[in-house]
């Protein structure tokens, strides 16, 4: 159900991508359960990082790498898996938004991989890894006002729009919310991050989204 634009295969040798859809799932605001499981990780995070060398871990060294190399500088804008376990080992709190994604949030942080989660009902078509066209229109979540990209951004993007800057903003019209059914998750790859990683990743994403959002995933 996404594909990669043989221009961006071009470029980024290595890059791979890895996806699942999870159906007939219910979304709440919160979830005692989920929230003494997010507890759960987090300690496990604190014992596993160290935050003055996180950024040498060799996962997040590579989303790093890729981010310097599409024009995002990673010390300013992080890749989504590290923000998140950065904010922990600083004592921040991870933000809660409702059990879905604060489910797949919590698969980010323990596999290291930056996830897109989509509505599937808000899709239309097939989805595409491509760059961006000058002047071609995004709104993120949480955004007022469309932006207007340069040209050359990486997106994904359906028959009708784009979807997500690739691989850290995703579309304030696909957005995950209490009336999602059913939701598209993208296992974000990056050049030197193993398919193996994105594998491990997805059946962690489902893992969770299955045990606190309920669901069955679509094969």
């Amino acid at each position: 159900m996404i594909k990669i634009d043989s221009e961006v295969e071009d470029r980024f040798e290595g890059l791979a991508l890895s996806h699942t859809i999870i159906d007939n799932i219910t979304v709440e605001k919160e979830n005692i359960d989920l929230d003494a499981y997010a507890e759960t990780v987090m300690n496990d995070v604190r014992t596993k990082y160290i935050l003055e060398t996180l950024k040498d871990d060799p996962l997040f060294a590579a989303y790093r790498d890729f981010f310097w190399r599409i024009g995002i500088d990673p010390t300013k804008r992080r890749p989504a898996s590290e923000a998140l376990v950065r904010r922990i080992m600083q004592g921040k709190p991870v933000p809660k938004i409702n059990t879905l994604v604060d489910a797949y949030n919590l698969a980010s942080i323990i596999s290291g991989v930056p996830i897109g989660a989509f509505d599937v009902n808000c899709i239309r078509g097939v989805l595409l890894l491509r760059f961006a066209a000058p002047g071609e229109k995004f709104v993120g979540i949480g955004m007022d006002e469309p932006l207007s990209l340069n040209g050359g951004e990486l997106v994904v993007s359906d028959d009708e729009k784009v979807i997500a800057v690739y691989p850290y903003r995703d579309s304030d019209a696909t957005k995950i919310t209490l009336n999602t059914k059913s939701v598209f998750l993208l296992l974000c790859g990056a050049p030197n991050v193993d398919s193996n990683a994105l594998e491990g990743a997805r059946r962690t994403v489902e893992e969770i989204i299955l045990k606190f959002c309920g669901g069955s995933v679509r094969r």
